[in-house]
């Protein structure tokens, strides 16, 4: 199929605004002044105009203010992706509050750490996740209230005041806030472990939505549609994104593959948003006729391995936009459609620097691996660090430089190539292997739809390649087989020694794959052994 023009805006002046006016309650009042009627954001049950959303920050502020919510006091959210979300990020943002949105999926040890460590006394929560804070050690935690948003699930009985919802209060006067106050604390993913508390402030995400906007080539006539939880910063990076530039935005709960053409048709979107499993799933599937009924030009999708770009394309008719942006940062690395070299994330964008540094954070020849770091010409344009982490927050902003704890490539024309993530890397026998390289071998094989590669500890020295796989229904694939099938692909030493085929691998709610995980299983009585098959890799 023949993709849909893209035509980017020349200038993206008009979204920019005075620095006093970089926060969430003076861009909610200059869009409401100025498209007061246009639908800002919808979750297919409740539409809101700019208007609209205005009035919900303002009353929703008044109600956190009547509950003893003050400026700077943290407010656990913890919901899925529908309009009561939104309306608690807002009100936080009017009153000067903090909210912490909270993984849907956190439970456990990951769950107290974030209630412990970002000390909210008022949690916001879905009735039917209640179990998930059941189990809480609720003498260490801050927690006092809980409100619940009635979905029709019995509450559990918890040890605090727990009560529904309350209405919206009285119009509250909006907040004195500034660019460099925090409007959310976004926890890490914890695919390397602790979860950490980033510390985003207005002015990041309003740098967010221009950035990306710019990156992706939103107009004010665009419909944005996300399936991505509103939790992580990419789907909550998208209302500011339509907040900013006058387009609109329509969530869904979750992911499907079956029904996904199909509610880009309905919704009329434009533009959508993709992580890297998604694009092979979406690709799995028989072709149908929906997939050609939308109106949608370009997908912002990072991290989907280069051989599916083209193939998506051309089936779907949807362009597939690669880049680079963490939490802690901004929509950093990209390009435009037309400049896009297939495996790579793109060039540094203006208004940031980027180096590639060794473990001195001495820059590297261009060609040559390390680790990315940033910087942001723009104030509050990144995170301010981590929430009561000081130690984590000076590692990680040490020598004035935001460490990604990214392995890159930059050539000679400035794009840049992801590796793998530093703990990621495996050294075996005196040899440095990038286990993104080797995913990308066995993603290739025909009867693959996952894998994830990582050290484990060899019984010599250093350490042993070992592969989790999940294959393709149906499909049947012998760990021998895969080797023969790896060996002229990889150096001899990058060819897995350990194999496991699951049924599926542990991943967070967003789609990545916990290979620490991964790691603290190892390997165990039904891994396969390429040492123990008799079969020997050749050498040359």
């Amino acid at each position: 199929m023949e993709p849909k023009h893209i035509d980017y805006p020349k200038d993206v002046s008009e979204w920019n605004v005075a620095p006093s006016q970089r926060t969430l309650p003076a861009l909610l009042k200059a869009r409401a002044t100025a498209r007061g009627n246009a639908i800002l954001f919808s979750d297919r049950t409740t539409v809101w105009t700019t208007s609209d959303a205005l009035d919900a920050a303002a009353r929703r502020a008044g109600a956190l203010a009547a509950a003893g919510v003050k400026r700077g006091d943290r407010v656990a959210l913890m919901c899925s992706n529908r309009v009561e979300f939104m309306e608690i990020v807002l009100g936080c943002g009017w009153l000067g509050a903090i909210v912490v949105p909270v993984n849907t999926a956190s439970r456990g040890p990951q769950l107290q750490h974030i209630l412990e460590n970002c000390k909210a006394q008022l949690m916001v929560i879905e009735a039917s996740l209640t179990d998930a804070i059941g189990a809480l050690d609720f003498s260490r935690v801050a927690l006092k209230v809980v409100w619940l948003i009635n979905d029709g699930a019995p509450a559990k009985s918890l040890p605090v005041s727990c009560e529904q919802l309350p209405p919206r209060g009285e119009a509250h006067e909006a907040a004195d806030v500034r660019p460099g106050d925090t409007l959310a604390i976004l926890y890490t993913s914890g695919t390397s472990g602790l979860s950490k508390g980033v510390v985003c402030p207005h002015g990041q995400f309003y740098w967010w939505g221009i950035y990306s906007s710019r990156h992706i080539g939103i107009t004010a006539g665009d419909t944005l549609y996300t399936v991505l939880p509103l939790f992580h910063t990419n789907a909550l990076n998208s209302f500011f994104q339509a907040l900013v530039t006058g387009a609109r935005l329509i969530v869904d709960k979750k992911f499907s593959a079956s029904r996904f053409f199909a509610a880009l048709a309905e919704t009329e979107a434009t533009v959508t948003y993709l992580l890297g499993a998604m694009v092979p799933i979406l690709l799995s599937k028989a072709p149908t006729d929906m997939e050609l009924r939308h109106k949608v030009r370009i997908a912002l999708a990072p991290g989907v391995p280069e051989q599916f770009h083209a193939s998506f394309t051309e089936r779907c008719g949807i362009h597939l936009l690669d880049g680079f942006g963490t939490t802690e940062s901004n929509c950093v690395i990209g390009c435009g459609v037309a400049d896009q070299r297939a495996g790579w994330m793109g060039r540094v964008a203006p208004g940031f620097e980027a180096r590639v540094v060794d473990e001195n954070d001495e820059p590297v020849p261009d060609g040559h691996p390390g680790e990315l770091t940033l910087r942001a010409s723009e104030p509050f344009a990144f995170s301010r660090g981590y929430f009561s982490m000081p130690e984590a927050t000076v590692d990680a902003w040490r020598n004035l430089w935001f460490h990604t704890g990214d392995r890159v490539i930059r050539d000679a024309d400035g794009y840049y190539k992801f590796l793998d993530r530093l703990k990621d890397a495996i050294r075996r026998r005196g040899e440095n292997i990038s286990s993104f390289e080797v995913e990308h071998v066995l993603l290739s094989h025909p009867a693959v739809e996952t894998a994830a590669v990582f050290a484990v500890r060899s019984e010599l020295a250093e350490d042993e390649v070992m592969a989790a796989l999940v294959l393709r229904d149906g499909e049947i694939l012998e760990p021998l087989e895969l080797i023969r099938y790896c060996e002229p692909r990889l150096p001899y030493f990058a060819v897995p020694r350990f194999i496991d085929v699951l049924r599926e691998l542990p991943k967070t709610e967003n789609g990545k794959i916990q290979k620490y995980r991964l790691r603290e299983k190892g390997v165990t009585e039904r891994t396969w052994d390429l040492e123990t098959s008799g079969y020997r890799l050749r050498r040359s």
